[in-house]
């Protein structure tokens, strides 16, 4: 088993990358895991597979859920981990380090320095969030264990550059079927060309841009498109049927049923059967609790001495913070690394971030006096 070094959040982040966690291969992280939660007598472990609970049980009024999933994609000759520093800024390189090893090391670091914090938390680790949603380790622990995803507020480490990003748009993705009649393409006018009818409408679904929607203060771009077709069955046949999949990128105001809807409205006129290929349901941004305005003031202390500013935005794409929407439980995603480097080879995340991420959670949490003096 690999003993993890716990008192530098940096190299916390480079041991957690040098252990491969490939989706269905998070045994060894999840080992590494909970033998550093274990050390710490203030926290009650708990365990479902390969995803970690850890949490605090003082009494507090509040409860703040903090999580992070310890998969990866499939790594590309980018482990073991890589400590570089190009323009005067140093940089951990390496699989995971901004989806979301650097996260998962700053919330691993704060649960271990955090004695006594001014709300009960819960610390979840979990497995399978890269892979299908059916297999995610969030959702099964909640199947599974539903009292131990219990708060008032959660914080997704996702990576924002330790900015604040509220909410998320919902997805769902259509398989619509256009019939024709098949015909020798010399006699086309004999047939009915499944693939000419679709052409409207894929010019309809063209012209719907990236609208900008507007919930509880934060604006979330929408985007519907095409993202497959498939059909005809031979260069000279007239195609007796097309499908095409639509994918509507929806503002969390909106429901998967009538985000649904919005899309079958494209293929009015015309006899379409319907799959549902995938749903998922947005989460509204959740910053305007009272939790999450504490945590918006206290990244907004961390980063000033670094003439930073905090910005707070909507989330773009789908993230876990949907799940803790759907129970009830106001969520936003902060973490460090560039989103846009996620899943690249090259993907490297700036150590003042995650420094900085450490230190957000530390302050956010508790004051001096609740902090560790061991593990100073």
């Amino acid at each position: 088993m690999t003993h993890l070094r716990t008192d530098d959040v940096v190299d916390l982040t480079c041991d957690l990358i040098d252990i491969p966690s490939v989706s269905g291969d998070e045994k060894a992280i999840a080992d590494a895991i909970e033998e550093a939660l274990r050390g710490a007598s203030h926290l009650e472990v708990l365990r479902d597979g390969d995803a970690i609970v850890a949490r605090t049980n003082l009494g507090r009024s509040q409860r703040v859920i903090i999580a992070g999933h310890i998969d990866t994609v499939p790594i590309s000759g980018n482990v073991p981990h890589v400590r570089e520093e190009t323009d005067g800024v140093e940089r951990v390189r390496g699989r995971g380090t901004v989806d979301m090893l650097g996260g998962v090391a700053g919330a691993l670091y704060a649960a271990l320095k955090l004695n006594e914090p001014k709300h009960d938390v819960t610390w979840v680790f979990y497995d399978h969030e890269e892979v299908a949603a059916s297999l995610n380790g969030l959702g099964r622990v909640y199947r599974n264990h539903p009292d131990w995803i219990d708060g008032q507020f959660a914080i997704l480490g996702e990576p924002t550059n330790a900015q604040i990003e509220g909410g998320c748009n919902g997805t769902v993705r259509v398989i619509a079927t256009v019939s024709g009649v098949a015909a020798h393409s010399a006699r086309a006018w004999r047939g009915d060309n499944a693939i000419h009818k679709v052409a409207p409408i894929i010019e309809k679904i063209a012209m719907f841009g990236n609208p900008v929607v507007n919930v509880d203060g934060l604006d979330f771009r929408e985007s519907l498109s095409v993202t497959r077709i498939d059909g005809g069955i031979a260069n000279n046949v007239i195609p007796d049927s097309v499908r095409l999949t639509v994918n509507y990128r929806f503002a969390p105001s909106m429901s998967p049923a009538d985000a649904i809807a919005h899309i079958e409205s494209y293929f009015d006129g015309v006899d379409a059967l319907f799959e549902i290929d995938d749903e998922s349901e947005g989460a509204r941004p959740g910053a305007d609790s009272v939790l999450a305005q504490e945590f918006i003031e206290t990244a907004r202390r961390v980063m000033a001495p670094e003439g930073e500013d905090l910005s707070v935005s909507a989330k773009v794409g789908w993230t876990d913070v949907a799940r803790f929407s759907a129970l009830g439980i106001p969520a936003i995603n902060c973490g460090p690394g560039d989103p846009l480097q996620a899943h690249t080879q090259d993907e490297a995340v700036p150590v003042s971030q995650l420094r900085h991420y450490a230190k957000i959670l530390i302050d956010y949490m508790g004051a001096a006096s609740s902090i560790s003096e061991e593990r100073n």
